[in-house]
């Protein structure tokens, strides 16, 4: 019987396109600039990014929610990236394609932030 731990991850409208474009199932590749994808541990500190760094950038970002396989997960140690409450996990680029394989279930959005964006 496998565990899942729940992750956040903030996005903006772009990204969230190519997620809904995958079905709900899957983080599109990094680009050349991104080598780490880092989804956040708590949805506080998602919420802080989506709003606070998402909406002045491209106008609305949105906080999504998402299971992995827990044991897939241990690979990966907690990074602390300012107070207690900004925990982050750092997947390689590289290894985004393994990460999303251990994706359980939907990627779904909790919290939309900035200009309304259709998610039919």
């Amino acid at each position: 019987m496998s565990t899942t731990r729940t992750l956040y991850r903030p996005v903006g409208p772009k990204e969230l396109a190519l997620i809904e474009a995958s079905g709900w199932r899957a983080f599109p590749p990094r680009l050349p600039e991104q080598p780490i994808f880092y989804p956040v541990l708590n949805e506080g500190y998602a919420i802080q990014i989506a709003r606070d760094w998402n909406v002045p950038e491209s106008g609305s970002g949105f906080v999504l929610r998402f299971e992995v396989d827990a044991a897939y997960l241990a690979r990966f140690p907690v990074q602390i990236v300012g107070g207690r409450e900004h925990e982050e996990l750092w997947v390689p680029a590289a290894e985004l394609a393994a990460f999303n394989a251990h994706i359980v279930g939907q990627i779904e959005v909790t919290q939309t932030f900035g200009a309304a964006v259709s998610q039919d």
